[in-house]
């Protein structure tokens, strides 16, 4: 082989690494925690929560969505305590199915940026994401904005590494996902899962997931 081709592969093959998306379908938290799974002893330190509400706020999850986790805080915080609070804790959203409304629960969210949320649908993993966002603002901004957002993945054909993103994913799930594949329907995850962990749970997990996706 030639040194010019051979210094063109090892080019090739570097530019095709450092484009390769990074192995993720759940935002990596960094500032933001996940309101669906953090202890509740950790929420009642939040901003305005106090030790009363966040044993309600345990009790009444999981949230299906940000919608629902704001229409509980809403009878017990101001709109002001909420925007407060929602940069500490929050629930992911579903890049390919949240509403408009959802979507405008991220802190820092206008009319502009939601557009652009809505506009590249469906978002086939958050490496598109991170592409598509990142033509708007600077990478620190789609870092943060990435806490707050998940691709449903398959169970089926995702990597290890895409599902240990699920909030509290462990070794323990992880074998489990992958004994059951392959994934035809929700009711065969609902039924293999549930042996595990509560209804509560498997609905939790399930929300992260495209069971069956092509």
């Amino acid at each position: 082989m030639r040194p010019a081709t051979a210094r063109a592969l090892v080019a090739l093959a570097s530019f095709l690494v450092a484009a390769a998306p990074l192995a993720a379908q759940v935002g990596k938290p960094v500032t933001v925690k996940d309101a669906n799974t953090l202890a509740e002893a950790e929420i009642a330190m939040m901003p305005h929560l106090t030790a009363a509400l966040a044993k309600d706020l345990v009790a009444a999850r999981p949230f299906a969505s940000a919608t629902a986790y704001d229409a509980f805080l809403a009878t017990r915080l101001s709109a002001a305590q909420r925007a407060e609070l929602y940069p500490r804790l929050f629930v992911h959203i579903d890049l390919n199915s949240a509403s408009r409304e959802e979507i405008a629960l991220v802190p820092g969210m206008g009319p502009r940026m939601i557009r652009e949320f809505l506009e590249y649908r469906p978002y086939a993993n958050l490496g598109v994401f991170r592409r598509e966002i990142g033509k708007y603002v600077k990478p620190d901004e789609v870092a943060r904005l990435e806490q707050y957002v998940f691709v449903p993945m398959d169970p089926t054909t995702a990597s290890d590494e895409d599902l240990m993103t699920i909030p509290n994913m462990g070794p323990r799930m992880l074998r489990e996902f992958k004994e059951y594949r392959p994934w035809t329907s929700a009711e065969q995850f609902r039924r293999e899962i549930g042996k595990y962990v509560n209804e509560k749970e498997v609905g939790r997990l399930e929300r992260f997931l495209a069971i069956g996706a092509k």
